[in-house]
């Protein structure tokens, strides 16, 4: 495949005038001059032609739950099946859907059907399942937000290596509570070999650093299910600006976190740390009406899901090229909110050798957007979906 005349994301994170030559699923060349293209190399490939439009990475959802009335706990290859088609459908070409906080069996049927879909369905129709994000059971009871308080347990390194045992190594984030007890032993122990991020949680400022000094490398949905941040009592998020190794999530879906703090938190991380998530459950894509999320009922009116209670707010019900786009009408440049939803999700995967960026040799996953934004062409494995 050959994309001509596109404006296209660089590795620089800068904008430039180039041509994409695609062989197989991977990126072959990047042509700077299309003169340099010959008609012999034409005739051999398709050609789509991207004047006037931007090309960017496929986007990488690293912690998200569900979409179109399905939950990637639902334990079913159905869910799976239509997750991965509307993630890819919206421009996210690589996932890593997140567990809630149930029984041990439980997660282990759904970590174990997650690998499954992942052998059979690893193709240019499907987003991919690159990781599994384990968001509980070691969370504080006290900010478990939509999480059930039932199954919720303390810090416990074989718990979490049964668990990996079932996803077959996949599972890449485990979410935890650093204030809990034998939580800092844990990250000591296991850090090497999963990412650890700090979540749901009422710790203050010393309790996570030593979280990050045992190695927690990330902080999941950033001001949501934690303390604020205050100018005596700084907490998880002072702790995070310190730790300068870390990154944090943020839900641009307008409901979440108001407009202004979006903008402070690029301002304060830089857009190298900052990681666009979407955080979607089952009613992503859907009217409103009930829904369920790890095993509690949801209700959505105005796109906002909320607990029983009209008062805890149970995920979004925006996708992540929307979360994307809508950090950029809050003021976020173009460029930052790019690396934000696509280079920074992978690096946190450790996977940017193969993803995440318009390179050679990397995994031909390219979008091809109008100056409005609207996707014109979603490019899977070297392949044209959309």
């Amino acid at each position: 495949m050959i994309i001509k005349n596109g404006i296209l994301y660089s590795e620089q994170n800068t904008f430039i005038s180039a041509d994409i030559i695609t062989e197989n699923d991977l990126i072959q060349q990047l042509v700077l001059n299309n003169d340099d293209i010959t008609d012999s190399t034409v005739n051999m490939h398709q050609v789509i032609d991207a004047t006037d439009c931007y090309i960017i990475p496929g986007l990488t959802d690293l912690h998200f739950h569900g979409c179109v009335g399905y939950d990637a706990c639902d334990s079913s290859m159905e869910a799976m099946e239509a997750i991965t088609t509307y993630e890819l459908s919206h421009g996210i070409t690589t996932i890593s859907p997140a567990t809630m906080t149930l029984p041990e069996e439980d997660l282990h049927a759904i970590l174990d059907t997650m690998h499954n879909y992942k052998l059979a369905h690893s193709d240019e129709s499907h987003a991919d399942i690159i990781g599994v994000y384990l968001e509980g059971p070691f969370l504080s009871e006290s900010k478990k937000g939509a999480q059930d308080a039932t199954y919720i347990r303390k810090p416990d390194a074989g718990f979490y290596k049964r668990l990996q045992t079932a996803a077959h190594g996949l599972i890449r984030f485990v979410a935890v509570a650093p204030e809990e007890e034998n939580a800092i032993e844990l990250i000591k122990e296991c850090h090497d070999e999963v990412g650890f991020t700090i979540a749901h949680t009422d710790s203050d400022y010393e309790n996570a650093m030593r979280a990050f000094k045992a190695g927690a490398k990330q902080v999941t949905h950033l001001y949501n299910a934690m303390p604020s941040l205050h100018h005596r009592s700084p907490g998880v998020i002072g702790a995070a600006f310190d730790s300068k190794h870390s990154r944090v999530e943020i839900i641009a879906d307008g409901n979440h976190i108001h407009p202004s703090v979006v903008r402070l938190t690029f301002q304060l991380f830089g857009d190298d740390r900052v990681i666009l998530i979407s955080d979607s459950m089952s009613a992503t894509g859907m009217p409103d009406g009930k829904y369920s999320l790890g095993g509690q009922d949801v209700y959505v009116e105005n796109s906002i899901a909320k607990l029983e209670d009209q008062v805890t707010i149970a995920g979004s019900t925006t996708n992540l090229y929307d979360c994307m786009c809508r950090a950029i009408k809050m003021g976020i440049p173009f460029e930052s909110a790019i690396k934000a939803a696509c280079e920074n999700p992978i690096k946190a995967l450790g996977l940017y050798d193969n993803y995440g960026s318009i390179t050679p040799n990397k995994k031909a996953n390219l979008l091809i957007l109008n100056k409005d934004l609207q996707i014109q062409h979603i490019i899977k494995d070297g392949k044209l979906f959309k």
